[in-house]
């Protein structure tokens, strides 16, 4: 059964063109590997904008929780010490502050992984013979063969034509 294709490429800058023509001639099911972070991917293959609108709502339940915490639990069990007023919201700042924090920590965190798969046992491109190229010093693009656009000797011509190395990914 086959992946997709490999394609390694030498430097970043033909990374980014190749992402730019794959994109522009309608792929959408691709991954960039890249040894080192490269600049203007999330431009070419797209970020998620929902993440800071998430991270947001997550914010809100955490003061909520954190708010709903202590208030209830200062009217379930009042104690006045030296006078102080019973819901004095001073005191339910650094809780209230610390349970926001962790609330989108752990949210983010888990959207992030859902978002990308994981926990993945093993990605497909790990598969390809030349995979610890792009873990030293080389650029690649891994194209899903169930990309709608997929078509295996005219993808394959194409990644050729930018100028990149292509091998194909096959199941054991």
């Amino acid at each position: 059964m086959l992946y997709g294709l490999m394609a390694y490429f030498d430097s970043a800058e033909r990374l980014l063109e190749a992402l730019r023509v794959l994109k522009g001639r309608g792929y959408r099911h691709l991954e960039a590997l890249t040894p080192n972070p490269v600049e203007g991917i999330e431009e070419v293959l797209g970020g998620d904008g929902r993440i800071p609108w998430i991270a947001f709502g997550l914010g809100v339940l955490g003061v909520g929780l954190g708010l709903f915490l202590q208030i209830y639990t200062t009217l379930d069990y009042p104690h006045n010490a030296g006078g102080k007023p019973l819901l004095g919201w001073p005191a339910f700042i650094p809780v209230t502050f610390e349970l926001t924090i962790l609330t989108i920590t752990v949210g983010i965190f888990l959207f992030l992984l859902y978002m990308n798969g994981l926990p993945l046992a093993a990605h497909p491109a790990v598969k390809a013979k030349e995979y610890v190229r792009v873990l030293l010093d080389e650029y690649g693009v891994f194209v899903y063969a169930t990309d709608p656009r997929f078509d295996l000797e005219s993808t394959r011509a194409l990644l050729r034509e930018l100028g990149a190395e292509v091998e194909e990914v096959r199941r054991d």
